[in-house]
């Protein structure tokens, strides 16, 4: 576990070390490049529709983890928008609140006591 969660800060810093000089250089409306990227129909425009397809998911798990509860709907986005920033650290603080068990953590409470039941 200890190496997950290393892996999962290591992560969070690689990406907040890119994105903070890039965006510092190239300011932050990323919308417009990465739409742009996909209407060139280059390999970054299919990178970006194979990644704007993992966010998508990424958020769908979200919420589903949640059982699609109020709490669910709203980090669904932030998962969708945030990517492995946001995921990292969710899966990090979701490492501490289950101690640790992954069936809880990638499934939830509810579902992994289901599965041990």
């Amino acid at each position: 576990m200890m190496g997950f969660r290393a892996l999962l800060v290591a992560i969070f810093v690689l990406i907040l070390g890119y994105t903070l000089p890039v965006g510092g250089a190239h300011g932050w409306n990323l919308v417009p490049v990465f739409f742009a990227a996909i209407g060139e129909m280059g390999w970054q425009g299919q990178f970006n529709v194979d990644f704007s397809c993992f966010l998508i998911l990424s958020g769908l798990w979200t919420a589903w983890r949640h059982n699609f509860s109020a709490l669910g709907l709203v980090l669904a986005p932030i998962a969708s928008f945030g990517g492995a920033m946001f995921l990292s650290v969710y899966l990090l603080f979701l490492t501490f609140q289950t101690n640790g068990d992954m069936a809880a953590v990638l499934l939830g409470n509810k579902r992994a006591a289901m599965l041990r039941a």
